[in-house]
């Protein structure tokens, strides 16, 4: 059974800084992993994504503020974030991908399996 934890969500000022951890346990396939998030009223969105063979994506309005990395060895997945707006609060999910499932693309929320419970970030101006 596939169960992801993330933790590390916080509030901060604008500006600020955060790293939100996802700790995976019971994942074998080593495919995709990606963050998303949700802001109230809007849909979940993706945010970064990395596959462990190599190559990571990340949404235009984070390229260059946020970087996602993984360490296989803690099964454990990353995402840093600086220079954080107002625009980045929202419900941040981990999630996982599995062998043979129905591929959308890195971003799309639709080609993920598995995911955790969110972790709540909040950047006041």
């Amino acid at each position: 059974q596939v169960q992801l934890v993330e933790s590390g969500g916080g509030s901060v000022q604008a500006g600020g800084s955060l790293r939100l951890s996802c700790a995976a346990s019971g994942y074998t396939y080593r495919g995709y992993m990606g963050w998303f998030r949700q802001a109230p009223g809007k849909e979940r969105e993706g945010v970064a994504a990395i596959y462990t063979g190599g190559g990571s994506w990340y949404a235009s309005s984070v390229k260059g503020r946020f970087t996602i990395s993984q360490d296989n060895g803690k099964n454990s997945l990353y995402l840093e974030m600086n220079s954080l707006k107002p625009e980045d609060t929202g419900v941040y999910y981990c999630a996982a991908d599995r062998y043979g499932g129905t591929w959308y693309g890195q971003l799309s929320a639709r080609s993920y399996t598995y995911w955790g419970q969110g972790t709540q970030v909040t950047v006041s101006s």
